[in-house]
Order: structure tokens, then sequence, then C-alpha cells
């Protein structure tokens, strides 16, 4: 395995603190990674985390504030998490860029002593911006070199500021998916993970001698298994991110009926979408989503404020109520996102059995990805 080595000096809270396994748990939103998955996932000594998707849900004033609801519950959730990861691991935020709360999340989240800030839905070129040097590791999602090459060179230009690591997500991911819909019904021209690894690799690579230290890459859609891991960081990566095979712990925040929605499909029911953010998707073919594609639209009756491009006169349907129907088990109104992997999850179990399968052989510790 590649080792990752940075120079001594640690940023605040996280100065003392290691990563023992090469794993980043992937934010998924609303209310399926929160406070109790994120800890987990630290605990056993992997990168937990938190998405600040609508993660006020359940705050009783969430409907008529969601933005103070949605901060009071982020602070609660990073709370919670720590409290469970025993000052293992790291607590990172999932920010999504087409997010009306973007700013005020990270900013949040960083206050409270966030040990990162993971960000995709949209391209992060601000993030410097949003998180004084210092204060907490920052990383990008990119869907390949080109996305990749963009933000650095911003990064680089406007702030002098590198990430402190990157994480590249293919095709097979579930959610929102940073490819074009053609690309991704046309397996001719959907790229392979593996190839992704390599060309975001080249990219990074000239960055990592300006910043003075290495850029860890992580890479996320469709791992599963250990010899999944093993083919990613034998293409380059420097470790995985892995979401969908978490929904089935306990751990996993959501409520059991979403996570019995989740083992009982199959690829089958599995669609790319046309998601209200923008930006295709991977999604259970519920009753909801072929309502919409009968009728065209189904109006929404509330509008939380969630997305920056949402205009609630012609979205066809409202995404967060349809992820708050879901996280709640609702399968006739909820939307339901997921990876490729689907048909493997099958059964119920606990972050630790994941986690022991899939690293319990691995000795070598990984020091933390810390800025010079």
């Amino acid at each position: 395995m590649k080792k990752i080595i940075h120079c001594c000096r640690g940023l605040l809270g996280i100065r003392d603190r290691v990563m023992s396994i090469p794993l980043i748990q992937g934010g998924m939103g609303v209310g399926v990674s929160l406070g109790r998955l994120a800890g987990s996932i630290a605990k056993k000594g992997g990168i937990g985390c938190i998405s600040t998707a609508d993660c006020g849900y359940l705050e009783e004033d969430f409907e008529t504030h969601p933005e103070e609801a949605n901060l009071r519950a982020l602070h609660k959730e990073i709370q919670k998490a720590r409290e469970i990861s025993d000052n293992n691991g790291l607590i990172a935020i999932n920010a999504m860029v087409a997010t009306q709360q973007y700013d005020d999340a990270v900013k949040c989240a960083v206050e409270d002593g966030i040990d990162a800030v993971i960000s995709g839905a949209g391209l992060p070129t601000s993030l410097p911006s949003l998180v004084p040097e210092g204060s907490a590791l920052i990383a990008p999602i990119v869907s390949g070199g080109r996305a990749a090459g963009l933000i650095l060179k911003v990064w680089e230009t406007k702030y002098n500021r590198y990430p402190d690591f990157v994480v590249v997500e293919g095709p097979k991911a579930g959610g929102h998916l940073g490819f074009t819909s053609e690309t991704l019904d046309d397996q001719a021209k959907t790229p392979d993970i593996l190839d992704l690894i390599r060309e975001v690799s080249e990219v990074i690579r000239p960055y990592e001698e300006k910043a003075g230290h290495a850029i860890p890459l992580y890479a996320a859609g469709g791992f599963w298994d250990r010899e999944d891991i093993e083919n990613a960081i034998q293409a380059g990566a420097d470790g995985v991110q892995m979401a969908t095979r978490f929904i089935g712990t306990y751990e996993c925040d959501a409520a059991q009926g979403y996570k019995d929605v989740l083992i009982r499909g199959t690829s089958r029911d599995l669609s790319i979408i046309k998601s209200p953010v923008g930006m295709p998707g991977r999604a259970l073919m519920t009753p909801l989503l072929q309502r919409v594609k009968r009728e065209g639209r189904i109006a929404p009756l509330h509008c939380s404020r969630c997305i920056k491009t949402c205009n609630i006169a012609k979205v066809p349907y409202c995404i967060t109520n349809a992820l708050i129907e879901a996280v709640k088990g609702n399968y006739e109104e909820g939307l339901f996102f997921s990876g490729a992997n689907i048909d493997r999850l099958t059964k119920m179990c606990h972050v630790s059995e994941i986690i022991d399968e899939l690293f319990a052989e691995m000795i070598e510790r990984i020091p933390v990805p810390v800025k010079c």
C-alpha cells in the first residue's frame, strides 16, 4: 500500500489523531449519514462523514425556519459523532455546492471543530475562502482530471491553497453524479473508475511539489470488498470512499424502513434520473419517480429553500421532501439513491463487522493527511 507521508505541522484539533484505515464513509443525505454513522466509522479509524443536506429535518421548526434548524442540527450531529468516535479517526462533513446553505454550513462545521470538509455536487472553487488555513482539511469531489485540474488551478491562483486530499467519484456511485446522462447511459462512453484514478493522479502530481506535501487520492463509486480496495490502490489511489455498503448497518442514521427498501432493491430497480439539483443521479425507480415520469410534475407543497437553482414553479418535484420521506422509510413517496452495487446489499450488520472484514489484516498505520 502506498504510504501517505506529510510534514510535521498538523491542523488544529487533529494534530495528534491518526487514521488507521484508508476509508472515507461517503456522505448521504437527507439524514442517512449523520452523527451516529460518522462517529462509528471514525471510531474504527476511518473518516466518518456527516451530510449537511437538510440535516435539521427532524427539528421542530424545520418547516418554518429550515436554515436555523439545519445549523442547529449540524452542531448536534458533529458533537454526537465526536462522542461516539472516542477521539479516533476523523469527523468530516459532506457539503454540496448546489445547496443554498453551502457557505453557512461549512462555516458552522469549522467553528464546531470539524476535521475535514469534503465538497461536491458542483465545483467547490470557493471552499478555501470558507475554511481558514489551519482549521480543517479541505477536499474536493471530482469526476475526472479536467475538474481536478480546474479546482487545483483556481485554489492555487486565488488562494495559494491546495487540497489536503481529493476524492474522485466514478459513474457507479449513488446519488448525484458528475457525468452527463448520455455518458452514463452508454457503456462504451462510461469511464472506468480505475482509469479515472490514474487520470486524476497525473493531474495532482505536479501540485504536490508546489504544495510541499502529498495530496492523497480517494476513489469512490462501486467499491464493496477487499479486492475492490486493492485494485484501487494498485491503480494509484491511497484509499476508497464507500457509502451504499454502510446503509445496511445498524449504525446508519436512517429509519429501518429506509434500509429495508435498499436491501430488497436490485439493480433492475435502479435508473439514472434527472434530479431537481440539475445533475443526473442513480436511484431506485419508486412510485414517486414513476408518477413524475407519467405526469411530468408533482408540484411542491412547501419550499425549504434547499437548492440554489430551484425554481419552485417549474421543478418536477421537491427533492427535499422526497429524500425526507425516503429516510423515514416511505417507499411510496420517497427518493432512494443507491450505488450500482445494490445487489450486494442483502442483510443488516454492524459497521465494525464491515471494517474488520475489509481491513482486519491491515497493520500499516496511515498518517493523517495534514498540510505543511
